[in-house]
């Protein structure tokens, strides 16, 4: 199969590895041991191990190294993290995306990558798809995929998942684009998804994101116990894991825990993921409730 960048695919594959399966501190770890036997090696070590920190919250990290010297390559990640940090630069920073999606540093995929996630955490989902569009890079297919998904564009998304398995089948990325779309496409579907992450743990280890990918595929099967086992463990490795959080006050749901075990699980997504999309929706629909609920005691 082919594969972009195969000179350095040998000196960055664990990093890169560890990275699309959440192995977040491992890829840090990994990228700190690399001696790069090329300037772009070193390059896109320093562009994973920027994401990972990223990825961590770990923002002030990314934000202290990366300066107007630094390689334009690595300059999309400081506004990735300006974002995440400086709400009140969010308008700012989505008026200088617009502007540069439009000259030479769209040429940059990693640009590319931070202006669709920016775009998607930002519900504006058609522009993510612009940016991405006809990009010849497995993480650009990759995140098209999932803006397909979210939009619940199964069929479109089939048809990336196609030109990934014709890029590289084999790819990381390329598995855990066949176990999302399993996931979507439910029914038996689940169980091919369930063992793709367990091939990936069996194979790298555990982490919060495949964890998370098996609990989907056991809750939609109905086996809560299994789900509440996969959760729990996540929950050991990170116990502000967003994703395993929201999984954990619906699967309380489906098992039929007292409510408090739910609003335990939403209070503390609250204190560690504020700006969390599923946490600012549940705030409006708390506050619509609210203005609803004085409508009608006022008419009452």
């Amino acid at each position: 199969m082919a594969r972009q960048q195969q000179s350095d695919v040998d000196e960055l594959f664990d990093v890169k590895n560890h990275f699309y399966i959440g192995n977040y501190q491992q890829c840090i770890n990994e990228a700190q041991k690399v001696k790069p036997t090329s300037p772009d090696v070193a390059l896109n070590r320093d562009v994973f191990l920027y994401r990972a920190y990223i990825a961590q919250r770990k923002f002030r990290v990314v934000l202290d190294e990366i300066n107007n010297a630094s390689p334009t390559e690595l300059q999309p990640f400081k506004i990735l993290a300006e974002y995440f940090v400086a709400p009140n630069r969010r308008e700012a920073i989505l008026n200088e995306l617009d502007k540069a999606a439009n000259n030479t540093l769209a040429e940059n995929h990693n640009f590319m990558i931070v202006a669709a996630t920016i775009y998607y955490h930002e519900k504006n989902l058609e522009s993510a798809l612009r940016v991405l569009r006809n990009i010849d890079n497995l993480e650009c297919m990759a995140l098209t995929l999932q803006i397909y998904l979210k939009m619940e564009r199964l069929d479109l998304a089939k048809k990336e998942l196609k030109i990934m398995q014709e890029k590289d089948d084999d790819a990381t990325l390329t598995q855990l684009a066949q176990a999302w779309v399993n996931i979507n496409s439910g029914g038996d579907k689940l169980q091919d998804a369930y063992y793709i992450f367990q091939e990936m743990i069996d194979k790298h280890s555990s982490t919060g994101m495949l964890l998370n990918g098996q609990a989907t595929c056991f809750i939609g099967q109905a086996k809560y116990e299994e789900a509440e086992s996969a959760l729990q463990e996540s929950l050991d490795k990170d116990s502000n894991n967003p994703d395993t959080l929201i999984n954990m006050i619906v699967l309380s749901q489906h098992m039929g825990k007292p409510p408090e075990v739910a609003n335990r699980y939403l209070t503390q997504l609250k204190d560690s993921n504020l700006d969390h999309p599923f946490v600012k929706e549940y705030l409006q629909k708390e506050v619509e409730f609210q203005r609803l609920a004085n409508q009608y005691s006022l008419t009452a």
